[in-house]
């Protein structure tokens, strides 16, 4: 089996920064794409950046320039560095990765989700 576990949400106010941490366990043969999503009060889940494992980004328009994605690839861990937060950050931020336990079958695994919330 494969989990993914993050860490590093909390309160802060805007303005202020986070670093948000994912680590995936298990049985891993490889992994793919990793991305980081967030849900709001009242919101649809939203892809708020991935990254491949060549380290080819993507960010959502909302996030660009204030957040950095990155991972490494031989620990199997996913970050987010969040910066500049706004009261609208707020959200359950979810990990999302596409596993392989054996190879060339991939499957997609999420994360239990870490709270941010931002305060003005």
């Amino acid at each position: 089996q494969v989990q993914l576990v993050e860490s590093g949400g909390g309160s802060v106010q805007a303005g202020g920064s986070l670093r948000l941490s994912c680590a995936a366990s298990g049985s891993i043969f490889s992994v793919g794409a990793m991305g980081w999503y967030r849900q709001g009060p009242r919101k649809q889940r939203e892809l708020v950046a991935i990254i491949l494992s060549s380290g080819t980004t993507n960010y959502a328009d909302s996030v660009k320039g204030r957040f950095t994605i990155s991972r490494d690839n031989a620990k199997n861990t996913l970050d987010l560095q969040v910066n500049s937060l706004k009261p609208e950050d707020s959200a359950v931020y979810y990990c999302k990765a596409v596993i392989s336990s054996v190879p060339g079958l991939f499957r997609e695994y999420w994360g239990q989700g870490t709270q941010v919330t931002v305060s003005s």
